[in-house]
This record gives C-alpha cells, sequence and structure tokens, in this order.
C-alpha cells in the first residue's frame, strides 16, 4: 500500500472520529436546553413568544459564516467565556475542537428546539392536568406523561441535530480553523482536499460523510417505525 494511501486512511480516520465526537458532544450541549425551551414554547403563551421562535431559527437562515464570526467574537480570549475558559485551563477555547462542538451546537439547535416544540404540542394537555388533578409535580408530569409521548419527535430532532453537527462547515472554520489532527473535521477535510485538486480523496471523505449521516437518519428511522 503507497504513503498517499496510508497518510489519506489515518486522515480519514482522524477526521471521522473528530466528526463523530464533535457530533456528539455538540448534540448533549444542547439536549437539555433545547428540550426544556421546547416545551416552554408548546405549553406557554406569552408576549413576544414570535420573537423568541424567530431569534432561535435564525441560525437556519443566517450565512453561517456569519455565525462563526459571532461566535468568534464571543469566544476569544478578549470576551468574558473564552476569558473565563482561558483562566481555567490555560488555554484558549477558540481553535479547538470544543469550538467546534459549539459552533455545530449553535447551528443545530433550532433544529432540536422546532421538533421537539412539535411533539410537544402534540400531546393531549388533558393528560397533563389529570396528572397534576392526582397529585404529581409538573416535573414528574414533565418526564412522565409529557417526554415519553413527544419522544418520537425529541429524538428525531437530536438526530437531526447530530446528523448536521457532523456535515457543519461555516461556523467551524471561523471559530476553529481547519487544522489537520486537531480541528479538521470531514466537512472541512473534504474542502481541504478538493481545494488541493485531491478530488478522488476528496469524494473519498465525502463517501463516509455520506455513510455516517444515512447510517443516523436511519436508525432514528427504523427505531421510530418499532416505537410506533
Amino acid at each position: 500500500m503507497s504513503s498517499e494511501c496510508l497518510e489519506l486512511i489515518s486522515f480519514l480516520l482522524s477526521a471521522g472520529w473528530l466528526s463523530i465526537k464533535v457530533g456528539l458532544v455538540s448534540t448533549a450541549l444542547i439536549s437539555i436546553p433545547g428540550v426544556g425551551l421546547a416545551y416552554f414554547l408548546a405549553r406557554c403563551e406569552f408576549v413576544g413568544k414570535s420573537l423568541v421562535q424567530t431569534l432561535v431559527s435564525l441560525p437556519l437562515v443566517l450565512p453561517p459564516v456569519a455565525v462563526g464570526i459571532l461566535l468568534l467574537m464571543a469566544l476569544g480570549k478578549n470576551s468574558s467565556i473564552g476569558g473565563l475558559f482561558h483562566d481555567l485551563f490555560g488555554a484558549e477555547l477558540v481553535f479547538t475542537w470544543w469550538a467546534a462542538a459549539i459552533a455545530a451546537a449553535v447551528m443545530s439547535f433550532p433544529l432540536v428546539v422546532r421538533a421537539a416544540e412539535s411533539a410537544f404540542a402534540e400531546v393531549p394537555r388533558r393528560f397533563e392536568q389529570v396528572a397534576q388533578t392526582l397529585g404529581a409535580s409538573r416535573l414528574s408530569v414533565f418526564f412522565r406523561i409529557s417526554l415519553p409521548l413527544a419522544g418520537r419527535g425529541v429524538l428525531y430532532g437530536l438526530v437531526l441535530a447530530f446528523a448536521r453537527g457532523l456535515g457543519e462547515f461555516g461556523a467551524t472554520i471561523m471559530v476553529a480553523g481547519n487544522i489537520p489532527g486537531k480541528t479538521s473535521t470531514l466537512s472541512l477535510g473534504i474542502y481541504s482536499l478538493y481545494d488541493q485538486g485531491r478530488d478522488y480523496e476528496a469524494m473519498a471523505l465525502m463517501g463516509v460523510s455520506l455513510v455516517l449521516a444515512f447510517m443516523s437518519v436511519l436508525a432514528a428511522q427504523l427505531w421510530l417505525r418499532r416505537r410506533s
């Protein structure tokens, strides 16, 4: 096997594992706040609700590069978040895989909220009201009635967020850079190889990215069918 093939396999394994790690961490970061906000929006009516829903959806319509610039300003060493991270760990947050995970989390957050909000809205309120009448707390009602009944939609939103995190590019390259072995995910690797004229190698990475995204969504679809 030639050295070029070995280099490609090594890069593929490194970028693939990093993409999966970024996808999992980003999904974990937004799971609790995303589901909590979705339930709040589905069950509460208040002045400015449409504004909150619009703000949540902004990452879907804003240019990813613009989101990346905003994150770069928010996570830089001179910012409060970046400064705190530097004081605690003695390193900068930007241009690390954690920055890539945060970028993926911001870009996929609307997918979780919108999917979970629709799922919670379909749960009959009378079930929750009957449980509260029988003495169940609001927290108990949420975990024993609302969340299980909306679980299919919530899970689907989380899987879509994970798949979105796997392929995030624009915001990631701004806040994490494209450092081989450190922040170079599959999407960044595809861009880098194609930019260098290494089309076949870029196609190989595209194939791996496609398989990962396809398998994650397929697993969710099979689980939904089994649950139904």
